[in-house]
């Protein structure tokens, strides 16, 4: 089987590679181009495509595939918000995903940039590489005894919640599903409780129509003022512009993502030199409690590893015609 590998980084090839011995039917050919309509034109020959979560898969970029003969569209990443499922299925293409490839790289990433914000530690470095060695604007909070607030209790926001008991917080939640194997330390309660009792909250659902643009600012208006606000999960659960006038009222103690809704055309490139026009992301940016990082959460080597290998076993699910939990279309 060949499959081609889209927006190919030195560490994909890595850990892909890695595993070439374990599945010697499958051929790949990486290439450093992003899956988008212009490109799905080079898969022609190829039996599947390997994306990420900052690919184009929608309807037209399936159309490509579907008339270049691909018949498996393999995303390395658990969000499939970039897919058109339903032209996926219309074109009997078949599309799978990684869904749980390392909860806990993803969360200990949540509770790093929940603390950075809380103690400014990038803050307090570069003041000391500048010999300032002042206390000046970097008081915290303790987070023992506070209270986690946990947006969706899957297998990320399972393993955020036992880091935020292992500090000592109560840990509330909310999800249409209660994750029963954390019945005995979380208590369940509607978004508006979690949104007032919480100091700390994390956001841990997948982005649909139900929870685009969750956090607005009538809900950033129902938190508790000095809250911190961490989203390492889809960057449209969060609205943007009304994040920005939430922290213009001095609503959040911090605030720290590793995911915006701006990332796609940023994500894993290198903008240095770029001057960046009517950005919401240089106005976050020049905010002194804000943090963000390049979509790394899933970036550990547990993780890349995980990642490779359920990817390519998907692939020979695929060549098989089962059907298993990593299914999209």
């Amino acid at each position: 089987m060949k499959l081609l590998f889209y927006a190919a980084k030195e560490y994909d090839k890595k850990s892909f590679g890695n595993l070439a011995g374990q599945f010697p039917e499958i051929e790949i050919e990486y290439i450093n181009h992003e899956l988008e309509p212009r490109s799905a034109i080079l898969a022609k020959g190829y039996d599947a495509v390997c994306a990420f979560v900052s690919a184009n898969v929608g309807a037209e970029t399936l159309k490509v595939l579907s008339e270049c003969g691909v018949k498996t569209v393999l995303m390395r990443c658990a969000g499939f918000n970039n897919v058109d499922v339903e032209k996926a299925k219309e074109l009997g293409i078949v599309v799978k995903r990684v869904p749980g490839y390392s909860p806990e790289a993803v969360a200990e990433l949540a509770m790093a940039l929940a603390l950075a914000v809380n103690r400014r530690l990038y803050k307090a470095y570069n003041k000391v590489r500048e010999n300032d060695y002042t206390l000046k604007n970097l008081r915290g909070v303790n987070f023992y005894q506070k209270t986690a607030g946990i947006v969706g209790t899957g297998k990320i926001g399972a393993a955020m919640a036992r880091i935020c008991r292992g500090f000592g917080m109560r840990v509330i939640a909310y999800d249409v599903y209660q994750n029963p194997a954390l019945a005995d330390f979380v208590e369940y309660v509607t978004l508006d409780e979690l949104l007032a009792q919480s100091d700390l909250i994390s956001l841990h659902c997948p982005l649909m129509d139900s929870t685009y643009h969750m956090i607005n600012i009538e809900t950033i208006k129902k938190m508790k003022d000095n809250v911190i606000l961490v989203n390492t999960s889809r960057g449209a659960l969060v609205d943007t512009n009304e994040l920005i006038e939430g922290i213009r009222m001095n609503k959040f103690l911090g605030v720290g993502l590793d995911v915006y809704e701006e990332e796609t055309g940023n994500v894993y490139e290198d903008r240095s030199d770029v001057i960046m026009q009517h950005s919401v992301t240089a106005r976050l940016l020049a905010f002194p409690n804000v943090m963000i990082t390049s979509h790394q959460g899933f970036y550990t080597m547990e993780a890349l590893a995980a990642i490779a290998e359920t990817t390519l076993q998907n692939l020979m699910d695929a060549k098989e015609g089962k059907h298993t939990p990593n299914d999209v279309a």
